[in-house]
């Protein structure tokens, strides 16, 4: 499983500030190793957000996405205390689900 993700939530006249950065290789399938064979694409393709398990952020990476994806998003409907749960899924199937509290 990859390393947690750093998710950080902050609420501001209504509006929830949401940082996330995902530890991810994020290989496009197009670089060579040192033997010059080609290193098999491995990124993340779905992220969604839930707040009181409800979806509030969706999206669909590809292989243009760089090492460890920064994601910055607002959201309104959320308070203070309220937890927020980031999860993806990438190509070969491996899942990181993490979660923080809304300050």
């Amino acid at each position: 499983m990859a390393d947690p993700m750093r998710i950080r939530a902050a609420e501001k006249d209504g509006i929830v500030d949401v940082k996330v950065l995902m530890k991810h290789d994020m290989e496009s399938g197009q670089r060579k190793d040192a033997a010059g064979a080609t290193i098999p694409a491995f990124f993340i393709q779905t992220v969604i957000a839930q707040v009181k398990g409800k979806t509030v952020f969706t999206a669909e990476f590809g292989p243009a996405v760089s090492k460890d994806p920064f994601l910055n998003f607002k959201i309104k409907g959320a308070a203070k205390g309220d937890e927020i749960v980031v999860d993806w899924v990438d190509n070969s199937g491996d899942k990181r689900s993490d979660k923080a509290k809304i300050t």
